[in-house]
C-alpha cells in the first residue's frame, strides 16, 4: 500500500520526493490513518485546520476586536509539559548518550534505550493503528531560512491539527520547503513521527495517552518518534527534539553548535551594533531579555530569537548564529506590560494560547497581568482547567507552564537580520540562571576554556517547564541544556573546547549573569510569604549589564579580577536613573564561604555524573578555581 491509496484531502502526492513518499507510506502502514493531508502553509489550509479544531472543540476564538485571529486551546490536565523521564536517546552504545556515572548514582544527563528495544516498543506497542480514523498530516518544514547553509529540513507526520497550526507559526512550512527539496535532491531530511495516541485522554477534545507517552530520538539515522502527548514540547518536533537534541549531534559531526540560547542585537548611542547569545534554563528570562526595552537613553535592543541558536564559523573566522525558528513559544505567566511590553503587543495577532485563563469578554488572563489590560473586577475568569477563578482562589487561572505561540514577525523589535541566511556575528555568549545567592550579577570568564567551564558548571532554580521534578530547588543545568543533550555531555564539552581551537577564530567573550540574587526583607520572619527580595530590578534595567558587556567586548578597562572571573569595577555599571538605589557590593559579592561550597558541589556533580568522560581541561579549571577561592 502506498500513500496514493489513501484519500488525500489537501495537497498533492506527486509534490513529494520519492524518499518522502517512501517515508510517508512506511509510517501510514504502521499508524493506519483514514486520510492524508500534505501541508501547504497556505491561509486556506489554516482555515481548514481551525474549522477542524472548532468542530472537535479543541480551540475557541478570542474576541476579534482585541485579538485578531487569536485562539485558545485547553489540554488534558495530564498533558501540560515536557516529560523528561519518558524522553530517550537511542543509540548503539549507552555511553554515546549518557556519561559514566558514579556507582549507584542515577544518571541525570540523559536517558538511553537501545535502538532495538525502542523499535519494539514503538512498532509493536505504541504506533500500530494509533491514527485510525484520523488524518495523517504531512508537514515539510525548514529550521532556519529556506536555503540557508545553516538551515536543516524536516518532514513531520502527525495526527494533530493543533500541531500543524503551531508548526506553521514556529517553522517555515509547505511549498517553499518542497520546492527546495526538489531542486536539491541530495538534501537529507530529519524524519519526525508524532501521534497523540489511541484517545485514552479524559478530554475527547484533546486525545492523548499520557500513561504510555514516549519521545524517542535516533541520531544515527536522524529520526524522531513521539507518541501519546499533544503538548508543544513533546509534539512540535522541530523545537527541542530537532533543534537541540538531533541538531546537537549534527553540529558535533559537522563542526558547529546547536544551543538553547536567545540571540539579540544591541546598538549603542553612537550606532555601533553587536550581537549576543545567552543560555538560560526555561522560564528564566530568555524571552524577556531577547525582547528587552532598554531604560538607558540611546540604547536599542532587537530580537533575532528567544530560544535556540545555531552557530557556525564563516570563512573569516566569525562565529555566526541563526534562529532556526520562525515564532515564539513562550511561557505566559509572568509576561506583562511591565516585564515584556513588546511581547505583549505581539500577542494580539495570529496567536495560539494554550492553558491560560479565559475571560468572559473573550480575552485571556494569566498571573502577572493584574495591572495590565484586564480589569479583573469587571469580568469573569475561567481557569485553564475549567473552574471559576477569582483573585481569592487557591489555584491559578493559568497553568504555570501555559504558553503563547506567535509569529516572530509580529514583534515590533524583530531584528532586520533575523532571517539573514548568513546569520549574525556573535560578540558575546552569556550563561545564566536563577541563583538567590553565591553568584554575582555579572562576571566575565578569563578565556574560552574557562568560559566552557562556567557553562558546564551552571546551576539554577528548577522551573515549571517540565512536568516532573520539584520546583524551587537549585540544580545543575550545564549550558541550560540538561534536558536537551543529544549525546554524551563529556563529549559535548570536548566539542565546545574544540570549537574554541579553530585556527583564526574570532572567539566571542563568555560571561555569566544572575538577575535573581536576593536578600532577606528587613524584619521578615521565616513564615512570611515574601521574606526575600531581589537585589536587582531586572527586566528593562538589565540593559545596564548589557552595556558593561558591550564595553568589555571592546576591551575597555572596566573590570577587576576576582577568583571566579572579571567583575565590574565598583563604578563601572551605568546606574544613573534607577528608580531605587541598588546595593552594588552585595550584587557583585564573591565570598569564600559560598564559593568553597560551590566548588564542592561542582566537583561532586562532575564526579557523579560525568566521571572519566570529563575533559581534563575542565577538571584543570575546577582545580584552579578551588585554589583561587582557597587563597581568598
Amino acid at each position: 500500500m502506498s500513500g496514493e491509496a489513501y484519500e488525500i484531502v489537501h495537497g498533492a502526492w506527486d509534490s513529494l520526493l520519492p524518499e518522502v513518499q517512501s517515508y510517508v507510506t512506511e509510517k501510514a502502514k504502521l499508524c493506519r490513518p483514514a486520510r492524508l493531508h500534505i501541508s501547504s502553509g497556505s491561509q486556506e489550509e489554516f482555515q481548514m485546520l481551525i474549522e477542524t479544531m472548532e468542530r472537535t472543540r479543541t480551540i475557541k476564538k478570542l474576541h476579534a476586536d482585541r485579538f485578531d485571529n487569536c485562539w485558545l486551546v485547553e489540554t488534558d490536565v495530564r498533558d501540560i509539559a515536557r516529560v523528561e523521564s519518558k524522553t530517550f536517546m537511542c543509540t548503539k552504545n549507552a555511553d554515546d548518550t549518557v556519561p559514566e556515572t558514579k556507582f549507584g548514582a542515577l544518571a541525570k544527563l540523559g536517558n538511553w534505550m537501545s535502538v532495538e528495544s525502542m523499535e519494539f516498543l514503538l512498532n509493536r506497542k505504541r504506533f500500530p493503528n494509533s491514527m485510525a480514523g484520523r488524518t495523517m498530516y504531512v508537514i515539510p518544514f525548514s529550521m532556519g531560512p529556506v536555503g540557508s547553509p545553516l538551515s536543516k529540513i524536516g518532514i513531520q507526520l502527525t495526527d494533530s491539527a493543533y500541531v500543524v497550526t503551531c508548526m506553521r507559526i514556529m517553522t517555515r512550512v509547505g511549498k517553499p520547503v518542497l520546492d527546495y527539496l526538489r531542486s536539491h535532491p541530495e538534501t537529507q531530511f530529519i524524519r519526525c513521527l508524532h501521534s497523540v495516541g489511541r484517545s485514552i485522554g479524559m478530554m475527547m477534545s484533546w486525545p492523548c495517552d499520557p500513561d504510555n507517552t514516549v519521545i524517542a530520538h535516533f541520531p544515527e539515522r536522524n529520526e524522531i518518534c513521539s507518541y501519546g502527548s499533544g503538548y508543544g514540547g513533546n509534539s512540535l518536533l522541530g523545537k527541542k527534539c530537532f533543534a537541540l537534541r538531533i541538531a546537537s549531534t549534527l553540529a558535533r559531526d559537522e563542526g558547529w553548535l546547536a544551543e538553547h540560547m536567545l540571540i539579540l542585537g544591541i546598538t549603542n548611542p553612537e550606532g555601533r551594533k553587536k550581537f549576543i547569545t545567552a543560555a538560560f534554563p526555561s522560564a528564566c528570562g530568555k524571552t524577556n531579555l531577547a525582547m528587552l526595552e532598554p531604560t538607558l537613553p540611546g540604547w536599542k535592543v532587537e530580537c533575532v530569537g528567544d530560544d535556540i541558536a545555531w552557530m557556525r564559523y564563516d570563512e573569516d573566522g566569525n562565529l555566526r548564529a541563526i534562529n532556526p525558528e520562525a515564532g515564539f513559544f513562550g511561557v505566559a505567566p509572568g509576561t506583562s506590560m511591565k516585564t515584556n511590553p513588546y511581547c505583549m503587543k505581539a500577542l494580539h495577532k495570529d496567536t495560539v494560547f494554550t492553558n491560560v485563563g479565559y475571560t468572559s469578554d473573550g480575552g485571556v488572563y494569566w498571573e502577572g497581568m493584574e495591572d495590565d489590560e484586564v480589569d479583573i473586577d469587571s469580568v469573569h475568569v475561567t481557569s485553564w482547567d475549567g473552574r471559576h477563578w477569582t483573585q481569592e482562589s487557591a489555584f491559578t487561572a493559568a497553568h504555570k507552564n501555559s504558553r503563547f505561540c506567535t509569529p516572530a514577525h509580529n514583534l515590533e523589535t524583530i531584528d532586520a537580520a533575523w532571517e539573514d541566511p548568513k546569520g549574525v556575528p556573535i560578540s558575546a555568549i552569556l550563561f545564566g540562571g536563577r541563583r538567590p545567592d553565591t553568584v554575582p550579577l555579572v562576571f566575565e570568564s578569563f578565556d574560552w576554556t574557562h568560559g566552557v567551564f562556567v557553562g558546564a558548571s551552571m546551576r539554577s532554580m528548577t522551573t515549571a517547564a517540565s512536568l516532573e521534578g520539584v520546583v524551587k530547588r537549585v540544580q545543575h543545568d550545564p549550558f541550560a541544556m540538561r534536558p536537551f543533550f543529544g549525546y554524551n555531555f563529556g563529549h559535548y564539552i570536548q566539542h565546545w573546547l574544540d570549537v574554541g581551537r579553530k585556527p583564526n577564530a574570532k572567539l566571542p567573550k563568555i560571561f555569566h549573569v544572575n538577575w535573581f540574587r536576593t536578600e532577606k526583607v528587613p524584619g521578615a520572619h521565616d513564615h512570611d510569604k515574601r521574606k526575600q527580595r531581589y537585589l536587582w530590578p531586572g527586566f528593562g534595567e538589565n540593559c545596564r549589564v548589557l552595556e558593561w558587556i558591550f564595553r568589555r567586548t571592546d576591551g575597555e578597562d572596566v573590570a577587576v579580577e576576582s577568583p571566579i572571573g572579571f567583575v565590574p569595577k565598583p563604578d563601572a555599571l551605568a546606574l544613573d536613573g534607577l528608580h531605587e538605589p541598588v546595593k552594588v557590593d552585595k550584587l557583585l559579592a564573591v565570598t569564600k564561604e559560598e564559593w568553597s561550597d560551590e566548588v564542592g558541589r561542582i566537583r561532586e556533580y562532575f564526579e557523579e555524573q560525568v566521571g572519566s568522560h570529563m575533559p581534563k581541561e575542565i577538571l584543570g579549571e575546577l582545580k584552579k578555581l578551588e585554589e583561587r577561592v582557597g587563597a581568598m
